[in-house]
């Protein structure tokens, strides 16, 4: 067994956002920026990169099954997906509960029982629009992509002193969101009564 066989994967995957495991984070990153190119530069859709993509991989398989068949060879075989009924129905379970909790959290947002709430829930999706006007959804993509093998690698060097510059910041933030909630969000209705039945 090799040593990434042994491993957990939870540690694997930290090994390689901490470019401990330097060849697959820099393979991670080529093949993401090659998938960038790919998608926003030729301005293909993204259906036929995929189809064209597993289109190749079945041609590819066809021709080596019939090439080793040819050669009275053991076709090579594809590695089985067990999935057992006691893991569907925890996964599932655990959907539920989730997707529950979202519904619950979007009507009562929906149905106006906390305005403050209902209030940032507009700002942060009026954010996510205009954000979402600039850049296309493959390049947020890999904008979070490099981010997420970026951040924990430079925090990993210089975490002390990005935690005094954030907690100056924070503190500042802090200050700001004291007086916008004293002024503005606590002046707004926190419950909006409901009209009484005549």
């Amino acid at each position: 067994m090799s040593e990434s066989d042994t491993q957990p994967p939870v540690t694997f995957v930290s090994d390689v956002l901490l470019w401990k495991r330097w060849q697959v984070s820099f393979g991670v990153i080529v093949v993401s920026t090659v998938a960038w190119l790919l998608l926003e530069w030729t301005d293909l859709p993204f259906l036929t990169i995929c189809s064209d993509v597993l289109l190749l991989l079945i041609v590819l398989l066809f021709l080596n099954s019939n090439y080793a068949a040819l050669r009275n060879k053991q076709p090579p075989t594809l590695p089985e997906l067990v999935v057992s009924e006691e893991m569907v129905n925890n996964v599932a379970a655990s959907f539920r509960v989730k997707i529950n909790n979202v519904l619950l959290i979007a009507h009562d947002i929906t149905v106006g029982k906390d305005f403050r709430i209902f209030f940032k829930v507009v700002v942060c999706l009026w954010l996510l629009s205009v954000i979402g006007s600039i850049f296309s959804f493959f390049t947020l993509a890999y904008i979070g992509t490099l981010m997420m093998f970026i951040v924990p690698a430079l925090y990993r060097k210089y975490g002390t002193y990005v935690d005094k510059c954030f907690g100056v910041i924070h503190h500042q933030f802090s200050k700001h969101y004291k007086i916008v909630d004293e002024n503005v969000l606590n002046r707004l209705p926190r419950n909006i009564p409901k009209d009484k039945e005549s």
